[in-house]
């Protein structure tokens, strides 16, 4: 331990809370600065096993902290003070809660004799998070003895107890409230100091799980025998490696199976895999005889509902149908109220023999055959979109950018335009969204935090309020490590509210709905010193995909017609 973290009982407390995190596996940490969380924001910042970022917002931070985990699937701490800072927390708390990511929430606060009494900076910050962690302790006050006693213990086994929860037993996000006294900085003071060194070997500290693997053969699973199953893959409710999106793949290659992947599962970029991947099923069954041709006789589900209103709707209409769910999750992911069987295995778990691949089931070959003319369909309506339509976007990423690039794509429309227009393709792109609460909180920090933990250069689509929403996500970009290309869709305003009905209705909807606004970010961008462009043509766009910057954040503004825009998206996708 280092000498500083010996001055009193609460640095050596801080010292042991990161001591156990870094034994379980946690390497990096998210911090925003304040008083009362020193003893644990001091730990961390001496400890150079644990990346540290400092970000002043805790919002900001806490969706940075968000978009780490959600890329590695490891978990990401959370510091802040007391008071209002551990409530600024809560929406992307919320999405780690949906979404399966974990995140270990570590609020300093005052101790009991603090509370309810008008002291400063002093919140009931107790179960401040509700139902929304998947755990939830107050840590006691540090012991006031210089000696080793079962406080220490205590402090080591719940620590671990709490990281096995957030990364294993039940995967998302844990709130450990932290209580301390003063002298919170590393000085002597009348509680004690300096501490000696502690025997580590006397405490608990130790990896929190084993990894055991229990392979299943694919070939015993219960709907293994059927040639009339649809696989749908929506956005994933827990971290979803390379290696199991590959299996799900692998999975229905094996069987012959017709798979529906949603652009978040990211299973639309391994077509080297299986042929029969389909991502144009959004405007296929928007037509009444495709739809009637194209039912199955069972579904097999993984992750969470998908993106896709037309879909969702078409699996509604297939309740009866015998139903699986491959995976685990503890929350109810089953809005269309199926009655579905859950088959607690990951797919990466499976036993799954390529070298006995079936041929396409004669079920799979009229989706194959459906997906092929719908793509030459779509492809020829947006190559004849000479002018900047958002809609031609994600197709034209989905073509350019370098392969294995992180795509962070934001809630509202350019989510939608990823499900409608992004192909299945061999580039094997890891696309990220926060869709467990839909919401567009916090979608620059979290792609900020997707570029941090990435080995490559990282993307970002949004649109105008999205990124506005987060715009304090840019005090960020200094402490970045690694390179974020925003491609700024700026219809000025919100454009997904142009396909509700209360488009008709304005007054109020354009002031209310549409929310325009007069931003220059040419200048904004500039006042954060950051690279910033602003093309004309298709060519342009193409060029600044191509090459992605390896450091810092680049703003690509891409100026569209939100109006014209969605009468042309709905022209293209009703046309089939």
């Amino acid at each position: 331990m280092h000498p500083l973290l010996r001055a009193n009982r609460n640095t050596v407390w801080g010292g042991l809370i990161v001591e156990s995190l870094v034994r379980c596996g946690l390497k990096r940490a998210i911090i925003s600065p304040g008083s009362r969380s020193t003893p644990i924001t001091l730990a961390f910042a001496l400890d150079d096993r644990v990346e540290c970022t400092p970000i002043l917002d805790e919002r900001s931070a806490a969706f940075f902290a968000l978009g780490c985990a959600k890329l590695t699937g490891e978990p990401t701490a959370l510091v802040c003070t007391s008071g209002t800072a551990a409530a600024n927390y809560l929406p992307a708390v919320i999405e780690a809660h949906y979404s399966g990511t974990p995140l270990i929430v570590l609020t300093a606060d005052r101790p009991p004799e603090l509370r309810d009494c008008g002291a400063g900076q002093t919140i009931d910050q107790v179960k401040i998070f509700g139902d929304y962690v998947h755990y939830y302790h107050e840590l006691c006050l540090p012991p006031m003895s210089k000696q080793l006693n079962d406080r220490h213990a205590y402090l080591v086994r719940t620590i671990t107890h709490a990281y096995s929860i957030a990364k294993l037993h039940e995967p998302g996000p844990i709130h450990l409230n932290v209580p301390f006294r003063d002298p919170l900085a590393p000085i002597e003071g009348p509680l004690g100091g300096p501490f000696p060194a502690i025997n580590k070997s006397r405490l608990p500290l130790s990896k929190p799980f084993a990894t055991v693997s229990n392979p299943l053969n694919a070939d015993d699973l219960p709907f293994a025998d059927r040639d009339d199953l649809l696989v749908v893959a929506g956005p994933p409710n827990e971290f979803l490696s390379k290696e199991n999106a590959l299996a799900a793949v692998r999975l229905c290659a094996k069987f012959g199976w017709p798979l529906l992947a949603d652009t978040a599962s990211s299973l639309r970029g391994f077509a080297r895999e299986h042929e029969c991947i389909v991502g144009t099923y959004d405007s296929l069954l928007r037509d009444p005889i495709r739809r009637q041709d194209l039912r199955p006789g069972a579904l097999l589900l993984l992750g969470q509902l998908p993106t896709s209103k037309v879909l969702r709707s078409f699996l509604q209409e297939n309740l009866k149908l015998p139903a699986w769910h491959l995976g685990s999750n503890p929350l109810n992911v089953n809005a269309g109220y199926h009655a579905v069987e859950t088959v607690s295995v990951q797919a990466q778990d499976l036993i799954i023999d390529d070298g006995e691949r079936k041929d396409l089931t004669e079920y799979a070959s009229l989706w194959h055959k459906a997906e092929n003319a719908e793509r030459r369909r779509l492809n020829k309506a947006l190559t004849a979109c000479n002018h900047l339509f958002e809609g031609r976007l994600s197709d034209l990423l989905a073509r350019t950018l370098p392969a294995k690039t992180p795509v962070f794509v934001a809630s509202s429309m350019p989510i939608r335009d990823f499900e409608y227009f992004w192909p299945v393709n061999r580039r094997a792109h890891h696309l990220v969204v926060n869709r467990g609460a839909n919401g567009i909180d916090g979608t620059l920090s979290t792609a900020m935090g997707v570029a941090q933990s990435s080995k490559r250069s990282a993307v970002l689509v949004t649109g105008d309020l999205a990124f506005l929403h987060d715009k304090n996500g840019l005090l960020a970009a200094d402490h970045l490590k690694g390179g974020l290309t925003v491609f700024l869709i700026n219809n000025n305003g919100g454009g997904i509210f142009e396909h509700l009905p209360i488009a008709d209705f304005d007054p109020p909807f354009e002031e209310f709905f549409a929310t325009p606004q007069s931003v220059d970010f040419a200048k904004l961008a500039n006042a954060h010193n950051l690279e910033y462009h602003c093309p004309k043509s298709w060519d342009q766009v193409t060029a600044l995909a191509k090459k992605l910057p390896k450091n810092g954040v680049r703003i690509i503004e891409l100026k569209t017609d939100r109006k014209a825009d969605s009468v042309l998206r709905k022209s293209i996708l009703n046309a089939s």
